[in-house]
C-alpha cells in the first residue's frame, strides 16, 4: 500500500470547536461530539468544518442514499480506488462489497478491469465508465448507451458523481496524508491483510443504527 505522510494530522483536542464536533457526530457514530471521531477522516476533515459539512452532505448521498444499486456502486469505487491506489478507500469498499455479496474473486477481478471474465453486460459498463472518465473525463456513446439499458436517469447522473466524488476523495486523502485508523486490519490490494486473516465485511457510516458498534466488534477479532 501507498503510505503518505500526513500533513493535515487529526484536529487536536484544543481546536474542538461545536463547528468540529457537528463533523464528529454527522455520521451518528455515538459519543463522537463529546469524544471524537474513530475514523481518522472526519478528524482531518474537522479542521475545516464549513466545507467538511459541505462535503459530508454530498457524500452521505452518494455513500448512502444513491440510487445506483450497492453492486454496481461498489463496482465503481472499488475500480476508482484501484486506479487512483487509492488505499484507505480500498480498504473501507472491499468490506462493504463484500457485504454487498460481492466474492473476494469479484472484488480481485475489479483490477482487471469491464474485460474480465466475471462481468455480465452491466457490470463492465460500470467498470468501463469508470475508466472512461478517469482516462478521456467522459463515457463514450457505447458506454452510456449500454449503462442505459439497466440504469435510469437519475442513477446514470448519479453514476457519473460517484465516480467524480471518489476521485476527489481520494485526492484529498493522499494529499493530506490520511492515515487509515490503527484497530484497522489493513486490507492491501492485494486482498491480504495485515494479520493474515480473511477480510470482512463492513457497514457503512449510518448504514444501520449500529454500524459503529457493529465495526468496533469486527475490528477487535481481528
Amino acid at each position: 500500500m501507498t503510505q503518505h505522510p500526513t500533513r493535515i494530522p487529526p484536529l487536536p483536542r484544543a481546536e474542538w470547536t461545536e463547528e468540529a464536533r457537528d463533523v464528529f457526530a454527522f455520521w451518528g457514530e455515538p459519543g463522537a461530539r463529546e469524544n471524537g471521531s474513530a475514523a481518522n477522516l472526519s478528524m482531518v476533515l474537522a479542521s475545516h468544518p464549513k466545507l467538511a459539512t459541505a462535503y459530508n452532505t454530498f457524500g452521505k448521498h452518494l455513500l448512502i442514499a444513491s440510487t445506483v444499486p450497492l453492486r454496481p456502486r461498489e463496482l465503481i469505487v472499488l475500480r476508482t480506488a484501484w486506479h487512483l491506489q487509492a488505499d484507505y478507500e480500498w480498504h473501507y469498499h472491499v468490506g462493504y462489497a463484500l457485504k454487498a455479496g460481492m466474492t473476494l474473486a469479484e472484488i480481485a477481478a475489479v483490477k482487471e478491469g469491464p474485460d474480465a471474465a466475471n462481468w455480465n453486460e452491466a457490470d463492465a459498463a460500470t467498470l468501463r465508465a469508470v475508466d472512461e472518465i478517469l482516462h478521456a473525463h467522459r463515457i463514450s456513446d457505447p458506454t452510456w448507451a449500454v449503462l442505459g439499458r439497466y440504469f435510469d436517469r437519475h442513477q446514470l447522473m448519479d453514476i457519473v458523481f460517484t465516480i467524480g466524488n471518489y476521485a476527489m476523495l481520494s485526492w484529498a486523502i493522499a494529499s493530506f496524508g490520511v492515515q487509515l485508523e490503527d484497530s484497522a486490519d489493513k486490507i492491501g490490494f492485494d486482498l491480504k491483510t495485515a494479520t493474515g486473516a480473511p477480510p470482512i465485511t463492513g457497514e457503512r457510516p449510518g448504514e444501520s443504527k449500529d454500524w459503529a458498534a457493529n465495526n468496533a466488534a469486527k475490528a477487535r477479532r481481528v
